[in-house]
C-alpha cells in the first residue's frame, strides 16, 4: 500500500518529465468522405493505413510516409472492420449492409473474392499461428476462415452480436464483447466453443484491448462511461476508471504502460497502468467531435484517430505521436 501511495504522488511529476501526452503531428484530409467512420487496418510493409468510411461506402487508403490519401476504393456496403494479413498478402473488409467479407490483394488492392452470408459483418481479427481469420457477424457468431482462400472453417455461436474481440497469442482464448447480452464471452478457439461468460457492470461495452503478459483485459463502456479492467485468470473486475463519453476504440501500450481511449465526445483519454490492479487518468488530448475510432501502431508510436466531416471541415485522420 505504501508503494502504491508513493506512486500516486510521484507519477504526475514523472509524466511531466517524460513529455507526457501524445502530440498532434499530422492532419490527413480525406476530401469528399461523408458520414460515420469506423475501424482501421494497417499494412506496415507498404506504409498504408486503411480506413473504413462506413457512411461513404468506401475504404480510404492513406500513405503514411507522405501523410496523404493515396486512393479511395468504392463498391463496399458500410465497411466496418478491416484487416491486413501479411502472411497471405490479403486485405479483408467486413461489410455491414452488404452482408459479406471482401478479400483484396494487398499490393494491387484488386478484389479477389467474397465471403457471403455474413449479416452485419463487423470486426475482423487474425490468428497468425493457425493462419485463420475471425469475423464477428449476425445475431451472435464468429466465422472462422482460411487466411488465404477465405474458405470457411466453421462458426462459433455467441449470445449476441459481437463487437470488439481479442485473441491470445500464447493461448487459445478469444475474449469477445457482447453488449446486447451485457457479457464478455470467453471462447476456446481450439474447441470452437464458449467456455466462460463474465458480466459487465455497465452498458454498451464496445471497445476492448488485451494485456496478455499482465493477464488483464480492458473493456470500454458508454453507460456509465468507464474503463473496466478484468483479471483474465478469474474473470474478476479488479479496477474501474472513469473515461470520456462515446468510446469505440481503445489500445494498450505495453512499452509505456498506458491505455489510449478514443472518445467520441472529442478526446483521447490516456490512462496510466501503475500495476495490474491500479490505474489513473494521466491526461486528456482534444481531438474532434464524433472522433471515436482509431488505430495504434506501436512500431511507430503513433495513434491515428478518425474525425468525420463536420460543416465545412472535411473528414480527416489525425496522427498523434506518443511520448
Amino acid at each position: 500500500m505504501k508503494s502504491f501511495l508513493f506512486c500516486l504522488l510521484l507519477c504526475p511529476a514523472l509524466a511531466i518529465a517524460q513529455g507526457a501526452l501524445p502530440q498532434l503531428t499530422a492532419d490527413i484530409v480525406m476530401p469528399g468522405v461523408k458520414g460515420r467512420i469506423d475501424h482501421f487496418g494497417v499494412d506496415a510493409k507498404r506504409h498504408r493505413l486503411f480506413v473504413a468510411a462506413l457512411g461513404n461506402d468506401t475504404v480510404e487508403v492513406l500513405d503514411l510516409n507522405a501523410r496523404k490519401r493515396e486512393r479511395s476504393l468504392d463498391g463496399f456496403g458500410e465497411p466496418q472492420g478491416i484487416l491486413h494479413v501479411p502472411d497471405s498478402n490479403r486485405v479483408f473488409v467486413a461489410n455491414s449492409t452488404a452482408n459479406r467479407l471482401d478479400i483484396l490483394d494487398a499490393e494491387s488492392l484488386v478484389l479477389v473474392g467474397h465471403v457471403t452470408g455474413l449479416e452485419d459483418a463487423d470486426n475482423v481479427r487474425y490468428d497468425a499461428q493457425a493462419r485463420k481469420v475471425y469475423v464477428g457477424y449476425g445475431r451472435g457468431a464468429l466465422r472462422v476462415l482460411d487466411a488465404t482462400t477465405g474458405a470457411s472453417a466453421g462458426d462459433i455461436a455467441l449470445p449476441g452480436h459481437p463487437e470488439s474481440f481479442q485473441l491470445e497469442r500464447n493461448g487459445t482464448r478469444i475474449f469477445v464483447n457482447v453488449p446486447t447480452a451485457g457479457r464478455i464471452s470467453v471462447v476456446d478457439r481450439a474447441k470452437q466453443t464458449v467456455v466462460g461468460s463474465w458480466s459487465v457492470p455497465a452498458v454498451a461495452n464496445f471497445p476492448m484491448a488485451l494485456d496478455e503478459a499482465g493477464r488483464r483485459l480492458f473493456v470500454g463502456a458508454r453507460a456509465p462511461a468507464v474503463l473496466i479492467v478484468y483479471d483474465t485468470d478469474t474473470g474478476r473486475v479488479v479496477a474501474k476508471q472513469a473515461i470520456g463519453g462515446d468510446t469505440d476504440d481503445l489500445f494498450f501500450d505495453p512499452a509505456r504502460k498506458r491505455i489510449y481511449v478514443v472518445c467520441g465526445e472529442g478526446r483521447i483519454d490516456i490512462v496510466r497502468q501503475h500495476d495490474p490492479d491500479h490505474y489513473a487518468l494521466e491526461g486528456t488530448v482534444k481531438t474532434a467531435a464524433r472522433a471515436r475510432t482509431g488505430f495504434y501502431v506501436p512500431e511507430d508510436g503513433v495513434l491515428y484517430v478518425a474525425a468525420p466531416a463536420s460543416g465545412s471541415s472535411p473528414a480527416r485522420v489525425l496522427a498523434y505521436k506518443v511520448r
